[in-house]
């Protein structure tokens, strides 16, 4: 079957599979298996959640007599640590490689599932002997390292929630989550690699404590050796707390029984208002989720390395670098670094050296790594690789064309994957067996109806821009905002209240074979590298500024980031533009919110276009900025 076809049945380049990946796939038919899951939704999510291991099996699959509040498995007792450790060690598996890492400078270190179930059971002890209980949350600020992975399923197997923490956000940041989340205990490092340099954390970390009188314990792992400050009896490195008799008993620690409704983690998502919203997830539903969509979709089979290369202070990394992949038993690559660095063949020699099968990661590392040319990942044999992924935003044609072709060498489908923090896993995906289009999502997940629709809930027609929404709820989904239930609703559940469908917040458009086609943020957030940002919170840095009266943001197209942030900034009286201050302005924000945040520019403005009831409309700077045209002006105040 030739990889490439302008299929009769299709509308538009279409790329087919392989009679290889046909016949190996675990499931090699989509619209039957697609058409039950729709028709016994319940009966399908049943059938997944069998195959984990429950300490109680559930009374009902699903509850929705409070929608849209949602629960799954009412009366199920489980714990997303039994199905991801304990459960392996009664198995081969006990010394089957669960992790494989490699930090930047190049040191490596490997950790059976045994290996993993000692390093994740001291910690969870040393957790109860700082007395974190079920129920509690626990924050963690970390780099790519091993530690983080223990601490979060630490937490998890001890029935505390984990809150992580991106270990690129500012002080600001970082103190605004552990206020949100009242954390008394929080797990860092001294600091982590990135492009040779040290990022130094427990500097950050200690002012954010200044301003988070809830910390009690600070627990530090000692990555890079560099001399940081440690407060007596708050502060303690985790090498010297492994030694005491608490954290050795034998390696063991009881794993807690948790109710499947029970809170797993809080994840910090930004919002179109300045204040991040702590998506909670559950130990039941998001089990069944993650590791079902990672099982079908990557054709997940014993033999596989995995390499999901994202940050695990990310959703992605939450789902599909931890619990989906150690659910299924995977062999997971997890490096600290830059993809870069020090050469732009870091990745495919690592492909090489590992023999990774699966690599999944974002646009923008491919758009960075297709700039240095083909040559690069030619050097090196990456035939191991048996299929690719493509996460955090849609991939330009461009860039999946040379993902497909160059690194995947014609052989490897692409599974471009559509998601959010919200929804916990996969929503709109392929399969290993789908016909691809470069640039599309494809098709819903099982068990998902998805549809593209105009304001009053209307289908749009093919190839329409319309709003994305999810009619029917899934086991992964969020249940609710932490400690702010009304704006769970009012933010995702509100627009279509009555049809009871969920606002994905994306514009998109559906083609006449049923393909979807994400094309970006309807509200005012922006996707940079993957990941989202809320202009609020970049427009309220700017204005933190003695100089910065009000300001704007928004996202213009970006050939490596997919989006880049351009501010727009009225200065107050006795101020006045300049190079100097631009630059000063851009730094600013780097240091409130991270240096992912960094504007790309400044421009200085007398007024900002905005609505009679003061809202700015940004969509106006936008079309300004691309010389496109502003559409209704209507409702300007000028």
């Amino acid at each position: 079957m030739p990889d490439k076809n302008r299929a009769a049945d299709f509308d538009g380049e279409v790329f087919l599979p392989s009679d290889d990946i046909i016949k190996s796939a675990n499931i090699k038919e989509y619209s039957e298996n697609y058409r039950r899951s729709i028709e016994d939704r319940e009966g399908f999510w049943a059938e997944q959640a069998a195959q984990l291991e429950w300490y109680q099996p559930w009374d009902k699959v699903l509850d929705d007599s409070n929608k849209p509040f949602y629960k799954w498995f009412v009366g199920g007792k489980i714990n997303i640590v039994h199905n991801a450790i304990d459960r392996h060690l009664k198995t081969w598996r006990r010394n089957k490689l669960a992790f494989i890492w490699e930090g930047e400078p190049g040191d490596v270190r490997t950790f059976s599932y045994h290996a993993l179930n000692r390093e994740v059971s001291q910690f969870a002890n040393i957790l109860r002997s700082m007395g974190v209980k079920k129920g509690d949350v626990v924050t963690i600020y970390m780099p790519q390292v091993p530690e983080l992975v223990f601490a979060m399923l630490a937490c998890a197997k001890i029935g505390a929630a984990h809150s992580v923490v991106y270990g690129g956000f500012s002080v600001e940041a970082l103190a605004e989550r552990i206020a949100d989340a009242k954390s008394r205990v929080l797990v860092t490092a001294d600091g982590g690699w990135r492009r040779g340099k040290v990022n130094d954390l427990k500097g950050i970390v200690d002012e954010a404590i200044r301003r988070s009188p809830t910390i009690e314990s600070c627990i530090v792992t000692r990555r890079t050796g560099h001399e940081v400050y440690m407060e007596s009896g708050r502060d303690f490195w985790l090498h010297d707390l492994k030694t005491l008799p608490i954290a050795c008993s034998n390696g063991n620690c009881d794993t807690e029984q948790m109710d499947a409704e029970d809170p797993l983690f809080i994840l910090y998502t930004s919002g179109t208002t300045g204040k991040p919203k702590g998506l909670v997830h559950t130990h039941g539903g998001y089990s069944v989720y993650t590791s079902t969509t990672h099982r079908y979709v990557f054709d997940i089979k014993d033999e596989d390395r995995w390499w999901c290369a994202a940050d695990p202070g990310w959703i992605t990394g939450h789902s599909y670098i931890v619990y989906g992949p150690l659910i299924n038993g995977a062999t997971i690559m997890l490096y600290e670094g830059a993809p870069n660095y020090p050469y732009p063949n870091r990745w495919w020699k690592m492909v090489e050296k590992y023999g990774i099968t699966i690599l999944y990661t974002s646009p923008t590392a491919i758009r960075g790594l297709m700039r240095f040319g083909d040559e690069w990942p030619r050097r090196y044999d990456t035939s191991s690789l048996r299929l690719l992924g493509s996460v955090g935003e849609p991939i330009n044609p461009e860039a999946w064309r040379w993902y497909y072709e160059v690194v995947g060498q014609k052989r490897c489908p692409i599974m471009d994957t559509w998601w959010q923090t919200e929804t916990g896993g996969f929503m709109i995906t392929p399969l290993p067996v789908t016909p691809l289009k470069p640039g599309s999502a494809t098709l819903p997940f099982f068990g998902n109806e998805v549809a593209v629709v105009d304001d009053k809930g209307h289908e749009v027609k093919p190839g329409e821009e319309g709003k994305l929404v999810i009619k029917s709820p899934w086991p992964g989904m969020a249940r609710t905002i932490h400690r702010d239930p009304k704006r769970f609703v009012d933010t995702y559940w509100s627009q279509y209240k009555k049809q009871g469908w969920y606002t994905a917040g994306d514009s998109a458009r559906r083609d006449k074979d049923g393909y979807y086609w994400i094309i970006g943020r309807i509200d005012d957030v922006l996707k940079v590298s993957g990941y989202r940002l809320g202009t609020a919170e970049i427009e309220s840095a700017l204005v933190s500024h003695p100089s910065v009266s009000e300001a704007a943001a928004i996202g213009l197209p970006h050939e490596l980031k997919g989006n880049a942030i351009h501010t727009f900034v009225i200065l107050k009286s006795g101020f006045s533009a300049s190079p100097q201050l631009s630059e000063e302005l851009r730094n600013h924000v780097s240091r409130e919110v991270g240096a992912i945040a960094k504007p790309e520019d400044v421009t200085f403005v007398d007024s900002l276009p905005k609505t009679r009831s003061g809202k700015i409309m940004r969509r106006v700077l936008k079309a300004k900025a691309l010389g496109e045209d502003v559409g209704d002006t209507s409702t300007l105040e000028e």
